[in-house]
């Protein structure tokens, strides 16, 4: 990843930082403190060094994920197939700073979003095998799904009325008759399956890539324990024809899940669109990919 030198988003700056290295871990203080080029919303992330990341929470509903990665992100590790952030340190609130935040080994690669993939059917199947690995990994104690995750990994009907509103906002702009068919059927697929790990966001700005193949999984913010269609949505946001295909076979999901995960993707875009954000264009291809494949629903395994 390339670093730049914008900072300050959420009242978050490199001298926050630094402040916070030489109050709690001095061993640290005298590295170099850079902004990473593309930044996430929930957090914010610094280059510590060439070896380490600083990683601090921008609100509250965020803060959780700190916790919840420092203990489990060590016991998933060792069972996946590509690396995963590796938690060093744990800071606490101070400086002004609200919020427990987190120092990390740094991963090499590029976001999937901006790089060229070598062979877009073997990433999808090396994505997909991530998913299968992640999903093997004992649960037992696991982090149930819930407010943490964002809901992701838990029931749809968590976000029923929400979808309802945007279906009533979008109506002239998207087809909503095809598009709550998608949704009513989302939520009749009803998950009762055993709990499973999820990442809770397997998209294309939490995939690194080396030399256009899948080099690590980044951002276990939303994971947890439970239903595992949300991992699913790249199918619609990234890949498509023969990529997709290939997800979809090696992934290996019952069509309940993929019902499921319709609605994931659904939900999502009609509620960026509502927003009317500046990626309009690409969740209206979203949209209209979904409702095809509903219309489709293809064999599954």
């Amino acid at each position: 990843m390339v670093d730049t030198y914008e900072d300050g988003r959420a009242g978050i700056d490199a001298g926050l930082v630094r402040r916070l290295l030489a109050a709690q871990f001095p061993q640290w203080s005298d590295l170099p403190v850079r902004p990473v080029q593309v930044d996430g919303w929930d957090n914010r992330t610094y280059r510590l060094g060439d070896e380490m990341t600083v990683r601090l929470p921008t609100a509250a509903g965020y803060a959780p994920a700190i916790d919840k990665e420092h203990r489990w992100l060590p016991v998933l590790a060792p069972s996946l197939p590509v690396p995963i952030p590796t938690p060093l340190a744990k800071g606490a609130p101070g400086e002004g700073y609200p919020f427990h935040w987190s120092i990390r080994r740094w991963l090499d690669g590029q976001l999937a979003r901006s790089h060229p993939i070598a062979d877009p059917s073997a990433f999808a199947a090396d994505v997909a095998g991530f998913i299968r690995a992640l999903q093997r990994v004992d649960a037992t104690g696991g982090p149930a799904a819930g407010a943490h995750s964002f809901y992701r990994g838990a029931s749809l009907t968590h976000y029923d009325d929400e979808t309802r509103r945007c279906l009533a906002a979008l109506d002239g702009r998207v087809d909503t008759r095809r598009a709550a068919a998608v949704w009513d059927a989302a939520l009749e697929a009803e998950w009762d399956g055993s709990p499973v790990w999820f990442h809770g966001d397997i998209a294309v700005n939490n995939l690194l890539v080396c030399e256009g193949k899948l080099a690590a999984v980044i951002d276990f913010g939303t994971s947890g324990v439970g239903d595992p269609a949300c991992d699913l949505v790249i199918a619609w946001t990234f890949f498509a024809g023969e990529s997709r295909e290939t997800f979809r076979a090696a992934v290996d999901q019952d069509p309940g899940t993929w019902a499921r995960a319709r609605g994931w993707a659904l939900w999502k875009s009609l509620l960026c669109l509502t927003e009317n954000g500046p990626d309009a264009a690409d969740h209206h291809h979203v949209v209209d990919e979904v409702l095809a494949d509903h219309a489709f629903v293809p064999p599954v395994g």
